[in-house]
């Protein structure tokens, strides 16, 4: 399921779901509305996926956080 893949690459990089929303996906809500319920469609699925996949922690997470 996409909301656990997401939930440990959040506790794995730090990086705060808003962040994560609207760089992955364009939307700083995004990790809210999974946790609520939201399905996303394949093409979408595929972007958060590509983007968790290509994401390096290479103080990343530090410079997203401000």
């Amino acid at each position: 399921m996409l909301i656990s893949q997401i939930e440990r690459f959040l506790n794995a990089t730090n990086m705060p779901r808003t962040t994560f929303g609207r760089l992955a996906a364009g939307d700083p809500r995004f990790v809210e509305d999974l946790r609520n319920g939201r399905e996303p469609r394949e093409a979408m699925t595929r972007r958060i996926e590509a983007f968790m996949s290509g994401y390096r922690t290479t103080g990343e997470e530090t410079a997203h956080a401000r």
